[in-house]
């Protein structure tokens, strides 16, 4: 691994590890992940090869939102722990020379955030209802929302309290949304900056990055219907009233000098779903310095397609003058082995193939795991070669599959809740399962399905509670096949997963790290070919790695060179249908 202690630009060649802490290690027994639990498994991720770790929220909140309905911004979560577990951990971190990000929510607070409680309090017009965007309704008595927009999670984006007004709220109605417009607003996030990077936070995510500055009074709200909110990442001309704004930049102006206060400086890594022309925007050394590249995210198995999400990443991260993300899967998207293992039909359809798949349980389309599996490792070997931050969802280190068929009673993401989405979408939940750490802990088919278990959690819990008392269930019922997936398991096995990552990203600090170089030579596509070049280190000379990913039918040679990984075994040496390899070889060797 880097020593990244000294740098202020750690992060532009990080990789950086996602966790969903409800789901990643319970020490209580609660059946609840907890901060001690991110604690307790730092040499794994340590050994894993990553830079840095990302936290999901683990704020107080009343999880009608996975934990994005923040009550308070500056404390832990009870059921998670307390502010001396979070300052263990960070230091924990940072005695295995890994750094902490952890997630910002701007765009919108819990209904139960003090501010909120305040604004219903002092009515219509008060300084407290203004933190919000509150409207008056339509109608003769203001009994209709304010125009016709839907939330994202379903239903009307408008709710109306007591006194007739209206607020706005483009996901949950537990959610309302902030006025950015406020100076309250703008004063709060930079004291909550200041108090995480206080504690030792090094660098932040911030949720709904492209959200925050809204146009809401220069045109009627009726007339705003025609721009959904559905469409975040349509538009080219900051014509979208609530999406890309031109002046949301503004915001990030003026975080970056709070960032900037501090040695080495915090960054920030944007989730802003907009074109690729807008992302560098967000992503230069003015504002967050980085932002994610979803369009790697996004691409199907197909050469043109990650060909099209590597080459405009790229330009992207030029023209900000940072580097870019490269991301394939995270807490908000269907698991890359699933993704993969699914018919690979047109980008444009993708999502509701994959949503079609998950509210039939997984019954709809053939899953073929072990070609999503091939297609994963190739994919990773493809991602980890490339200059830039790799982002690691957990749980895809160890080939996870997505889990479709959890019954609708269990689930927790707000969206199969919704009314107007009830039985038509199952939501995200299939990805936060808890992890399997240890097989051998293999819990009993519970009696409610028994492709399901229950009583233990492959690792995920204790064994007991401290008191002797048996543990929870974890809040997410793990599949019985988790077994075959726990981290033990794969331990053992010298071609898991698990230890293709820990291989690709030891070769990834040893060979291109050491380079500073950032940026890739001669991207091509040719006969299904997808290949690159960097500059790598060789015996501590200069050196070159070519990656390429075949995706045609037929097995191709190997360019001259020592292959010094591939994502699966070659046939008589040459790299078959979906699979990656690696090459090393001196700087300047005939091509």
């Amino acid at each position: 691994m880097t020593d990244n202690n000294l740098s202020d630009d750690w992060w532009k060649q990080a990789v950086v590890y996602q966790i969903y802490p409800r789901s990643f290690k319970d020490v209580n027994g609660d059946g609840i992940g907890d901060i001690r639990g991110v604690t307790e498994k730092m040499g794994y991720l340590k050994d894993l090869g990553v830079d840095a770790v990302w936290l999901s929220p683990f704020y107080p909140s009343e999880l009608a939102d996975g934990g994005y309905d923040v009550m308070d911004y500056k404390n832990v979560d009870p059921r998670l722990g307390t502010m001396d577990d979070f300052d263990q951990m960070v230091q924990a971190a940072h005695d295995s020379g890994l750094k902490i990000i952890v997630d910002i929510v701007p765009n919108h607070t819990s209904d139960q955030h003090k501010w909120f409680r305040q604004a219903l309090a002092a009515g219509a017009g008060s300084a407290e209802r203004d933190r919000y965007i509150f409207r008056k309704g339509r109608g003769e008595h203001g009994e209709l929302p304010p125009n016709g927009w839907m939330s994202l999670f379903g239903g009307s984006a408008w709710e109306q309290v007591d006194d007739g007004e209206w607020y706005l709220h483009i996901f949950a109605k537990e959610q309302p949304d902030l006025n950015w417009k406020n100076p309250d607003v703008h004063e709060e996030f930079k004291d909550v900056f200041r108090f995480w990077s206080d504690h030792g936070t090094d660098g932040f995510r911030i949720d709904v990055a492209h959200g925050l500055a809204k146009d809401l009074d220069s045109r009627p709200l009726a007339e705003l219907d025609r721009w959904p909110i559905q469409q975040q990442s349509e538009y080219h001309n900051y014509e979208h009233p609530l999406w890309d704004r031109p002046d949301v930049h503004e915001i990030y102006r003026e975080w970056r000098q709070v960032f900037n206060e501090y040695q080495p400086h915090r960054f920030a890594v944007g989730e802003a779903w907009v074109v690729p022309e807008h992302q560098h925007l967000y992503a230069s050394e003015e504002e967050l310095g980085q932002v994610f590249n979803f369009e790697f995210a996004k691409a199907n198995w197909e050469c043109d397609a990650l060909y099209r999400a590597i080459d405009e990443g790229l330009v992207s991260a030029d023209e900000s003058g940072s580097t870019t993300t490269w991301v394939m899967s995270n807490h908000d998207v269907i698991r890359q082995a699933t993704r993969y293992a699914l018919p690979q039909v047109d980008s444009v359809n993708y999502h509701q193939l994959g949503k079609d798949w998950l509210l039939r349980n997984g019954q709809s389309y053939r899953e073929d795991r072990p070609l999503g599996t091939k297609r994963a490792r190739a994919g990773f070997a493809l991602e980890a070669a490339l200059p830039g931050s790799v982002y690691i969802y957990q749980g895809e280190e160890l080939g996870l599959f997505e889990v479709p068929d959890i019954p609708w009673d269990r689930l927790e993401d707000p969206t199969p809740h919704r009314t107007s989405r009830q039985y038509i979408e199952k939501g995200r939940d299939g990805c936060r399962v808890p992890l399997p750490w240890e097989a051998g802990d293999k819990p009993a088919p519970s009696d409610w399905d028994p492709a399901f278990g229950q009583g233990a959690s492959f690792g995920f819990s204790p064994a007991k509670r401290s008191d002797g008392s048996d543990c929870a269930d974890p809040h997410l019922p793990q599949p019985l096949w988790f077994e075959d997936f726990a981290v033990d398991h794969e331990d053992q096995d010298p071609e898991s997963m698990l230890n293709l990552y820990r291989r690709a990203l030891q070769l990834r600090a040893q060979l291109l790290t050491p380079t500073g170089d950032t940026t890739v030579q001669a991207l091509t596509q040719e006969a299904g070919i997808l290949s690159y070049r960097r500059a790598a280190t060789m015996n501590g000379a200069a050196g070159e790695l070519v990656c390429l990913t075949n995706f045609s039918e037929e097995p191709v040679d190997l360019p001259e060179g020592e292959p010094v990984l591939t994502s699966g075994p070659l046939e008589n040496g040459r790299l078959p249908q979906d699979t990656t390899a690696w090459v090393l070889r001196p700087a300047g060797e005939n091509r």
